[in-house]
């Protein structure tokens, strides 16, 4: 069973870029499709983007289009956010989610890690 860990969260200002990462340890990441989410106070997860398990295939959500890129290095066993341009609305904590396809859906991933707080401040 895989073990994912995020990294990368912070308080920045409008504007900035950050870069979140999501180590996996515990069996080899690209035997499996992985995600990134983000779940603000008070609302539901919401889906930011998936990507295949060779790399090859993303999709990233209407909101961060143009914005966030999502990417993998197998053979570092890590996924990546690259976050630039960031509003004051992308503040939340983000996960990254490993699973046997890719999908939109939080129930389709059945590992998760315990997230990273990011907060952008106008």
């Amino acid at each position: 069973q895989v073990q994912l860990v995020e990294s990368g969260g912070g308080l920045v200002q409008a504007g900035d870029s950050l870069r979140l990462s999501c180590a996996a340890s515990g069996g080899t990441s690209s035997s499996y499709a992985m995600g990134w989410f983000r779940q603000a106070p008070g609302k539901e997860r919401e889906f930011i983007a998936h990507i295949s398990r060779g790399g090859s295939t993303t999709r990233h959500a209407d909101s961060v289009k143009g914005r966030f890129t999502i990417s993998r290095d197998n053979a570092k066993n890590t996924l990546y956010l690259q976050m630039n341009n960031l509003r004051p609305e992308d503040t939340a904590i983000y996960y990254c989610a490993g699973g046997s396809g890719p999908g939109t859906r939080a129930s389709v991933y059945p590992y998760w890690g315990q997230g990273t707080q990011v907060t952008v401040s106008s």
